[in-house]
């Protein structure tokens, strides 16, 4: 059986945000095992699973990405929609716009400190909807 919603998060600022929580509250219940698959339907968004404990790691991560694909590179040429535009671009296609997690004993199976990370690499991304599919 194959189950599937579509959510809207809130608005958030640039960043790594925790959202397991979020995603938790959203599914309903669930299979006794099986699948779930996140997808963040947007090209300047991702998706990703780290450190769920220390919120210093979601600052280190963003600022290590900013250092790694800065704004305003002369070798840009896709610039029209703001100075973060491409970069956003970038940095969705390296951490990616799915996730896939095993269902065990109607849980997310995941380890003591993993958790799950909406990234936004937009000033302003607004809204952003995501896929959420259960496979049992």
């Amino acid at each position: 059986m194959i189950v599937q919603r579509e959510i809207i998060l809130k608005n958030y600022p640039r960043g790594f945000h925790l959202i397991t929580d979020v995603i938790l509250e959203n599914l309903g219940a669930l299979p006794e095992k099986g699948l779930l698959n996140i997808l963040v339907k947007h090209t300047s968004a991702a998706i990703t699973l780290n450190e769920n404990a220390d919120p210093s790691v979601r600052i280190d991560f963003k600022r290590f990405i900013d250092k790694l694909v800065p704004e305003n590179d002369p070798l840009y040429t896709h610039t029209l929609e703001g100075s973060d535009d491409l970069p956003a671009h970038l940095k969705s296609s390296l951490f990616g716009q799915t996730l896939t997690l095993p269902i065990t004993n109607a849980r997310i199976n995941l380890g003591t400190w993993q958790g799950i990370y909406f990234c936004e690499f937009r000033d302003f991304g607004g809204n952003r909807a995501l896929i959420l599919t259960v496979f049992s």
